[in-house]
């Protein structure tokens, strides 16, 4: 019985440790994401974007309060439990990370989406890594939480005077928006992103950032800019983001340079890309996820 109960221990035991590591690459990949700059109407360590009520240091408050979350959202996947009930549960915790959020940010929403997606990846990574396996299958594991996301949240809620920013452009455009993606397994990161990222690995982290960012504009239906702006917007960020691509495909300082003329025009007319923001973050977290699997499926084969 001693034997057992040890080896019961130390799993458990490994199980936190691997939450705190799934953890620490979500925390280095939301931070890599608001440090990268020119990003277009976005906040950074040079400039606040489109944004008025919130700065750099508004961001760093913010990670730092939502970190502990992204552990509980990790520690969630290490179960038997079945992915729709690992997405039950951490809804409630994102529920509580939010509101601890804006008491830390005095009210501005500086990571709502990110937490709802970065949750999610966090739990289904975990998921994988307790079932063993392969990095590839998260995207499924994530189909599988999310099933019916849309049609709960979105189609069949009943319409009310407080709906979310989500719930509003569903109303009005029929766009499903993030939870659309994520019940897709969110395709735009696992078949086009990670490894757009992987490709401009020569570039310095900064600059891969931004490419990947404005690789990620060219694609994404950002409810943030439909919101705030409207769908004809948002076609036109989509367009200027895969011009700007095209033009800088061979010289990444005339890239730049379109890229910092972006960042202006979406000051002025205070665009800002937060949806694609978020996946940038995402396909970070991914990126040194997939490493870190294939450097610990690597040890246990030596």
């Amino acid at each position: 019985m001693g034997n057992i109960k040890k080896m019961l221990i130390d799993r458990q035991l490994t199980f936190y440790e691997e939450a705190i590591q799934i953890a620490s690459i979500a925390n280095k990949a939301m931070l890599y994401e608001v440090s990268s700059y020119p990003s277009p109407g976005l906040v950074s360590p040079v400039c606040t974007g489109a944004h008025k009520d919130m700065d750099f240091f508004t961001f760093i408050d913010s990670s730092s309060v939502i970190f502990k979350h992204l552990m509980i959202f990790s520690q969630k996947g290490f179960t038997e439990n079945s992915p729709k009930d690992i997405f039950r549960e951490i809804r409630e915790i994102g529920i509580k990370c939010e509101i601890e959020m804006l008491e830390e940010t005095g009210g501005i929403n500086t990571h709502k989406g990110m937490i709802f997606l970065m949750g999610i990846s966090c739990a289904a990574t975990a998921k994988a890594m307790y079932e063993k396996k392969p990095f590839k299958e998260i995207s499924c594991i994530i189909k599988e939480m999310v099933e019916g996301v849309s049609e709960r949240e979105l189609v069949k809620k009943e319409i009310s005077s407080q709906c979310s920013h989500g719930e509003e452009v569903y109303r009005k455009y029929g766009s499903k928006g993030i939870r659309g993606e994520v019940e897709k397994g969110i395709p735009i990161v696992f078949d086009f992103s990670l490894d757009f990222y992987k490709q401009n690995i020569k570039l310095n982290n900064n600059d891969r950032m931004i490419k990947t960012l404005i690789g990620i504009m060219q694609f994404c239906d950002d409810s943030n800019i439909i919101y705030r702006h409207s769908i004809e917007v948002l076609h036109e960020v989509q367009q200027k983001s895969k011009k700007i691509l095209e033009s800088g495909k061979n010289d990444d300082g005339i890239f730049l340079e379109e890229v910092d003329k972006l960042n202006q025009e979406f000051i002025n007319r205070k665009i800002s890309p937060g949806g694609s923001a978020d996946l940038l973050g995402i396909t970070v977290f991914f990126y040194y996820v997939e490493k870190y699997m294939e450097k610990k499926l690597a040890n246990k084969g030596m």
